[in-house]
């Protein structure tokens, strides 16, 4: 028996990398998933789970509109009768503009993918958590709403907000046995941060990337994957608003140069 076999699931911005590697993690445990993307590239995803017998339905959905958000909550309602875990996962960077040309329309544009939705993915997703007593939803938030320098002013503000969200829906959830947690990434190899890695490759400086934390690496989508699996799974039950970082130890740390090691 996988560790989610059974239970039904959202997994959001399953198009390509941290939801890519989360929604074949919940197949290979036995999970039914809607995934959802913006892009069309969420049937290659569905496409490659099936491949391996899983079971996978794809979406495409943007996330941060309501209609859009009940819609593919009604997806998968319909198709597996019910729901047991979401992973709001989507997500923006919005680039590294400079803070003084940064307009109200780029901070609103970051704001509504990356906190208005999880928040109707949690309004929309937990009145059926709720009323049957237990779920789990998680959301993705970013070491770079814990700490400054991890991502641009407004995607920092987002994933800050991402974290408030979980903690204060965990408490409005109050007695019901829903539980609601988020991961926080580190620096991870994603569609998202290609720019970042491809950047250091051209400089042949690739060996840096990550360097900044402990573990002296940057981290790969699975490795994310692997913490959202266990809060989706009954082994967190006693697990609920929390916010945690998959960072290679880099929240642990103050600023620092490296040390010789000659």
């Amino acid at each position: 028996m996988g560790r989610l076999q059974g239970k039904r699931t959202i997994i959001t911005g399953a198009g390509s990398g941290i939801g890519r590697a989360t929604s074949k993690a919940f197949a290979r445990e036995g999970a039914s998933i809607l995934c959802v993307d913006k892009t069309d590239a969420v049937h290659e995803t569905v496409e490659a789970i099936l491949a391996a017998g899983g079971h996978a339905i794809g979406m495409t959905a943007d996330v941060g509109v309501e209609a859009e958000v009940i819609a593919y909550v009604d997806r998968a309602i319909a198709e597996f009768g019910g729901l047991d875990i979401i992973y709001a996962n989507a997500g923006i960077s919005g680039g590294m503009v400079p803070f003084f040309d940064q307009t109200v329309d780029y901070w609103n544009e970051i704001l509504r993918v990356n906190l208005i939705g999880p928040f109707l993915a949690i309004k929309h997703v937990a009145p059926h958590l709720i009323k049957q007593g237990k779920g789990s939803i998680i959301c993705t938030a970013s070491v770079a709403g814990i700490r400054a320098n991890a991502g641009g002013s407004p995607y920092s503000a987002s994933k800050a907000g991402v974290i408030s969200l979980v903690q204060t829906s965990s408490n409005a959830f109050y007695g019901t046995g829903v539980r609601v947690n988020a991961v926080c990434p580190g620096l991870i190899e994603t569609g998202m941060t290609k720019p970042i890695f491809d950047n250091a490759r051209a400089r042949g400086n690739e060996d840096k990337i990550g360097q900044l934390n402990p573990m002296g690496r940057y981290g790969e989508p699975e490795e994310i994957a692997n913490m959202v699996l266990f809060l989706a799974s009954d082994e967190a039950s006693y697990v609920n608003g929390q916010a945690f970082p998959v960072d290679g130890g880099l929240t642990s740390t103050l600023p620092f140069v490296k040390p010789r090691t000659s």
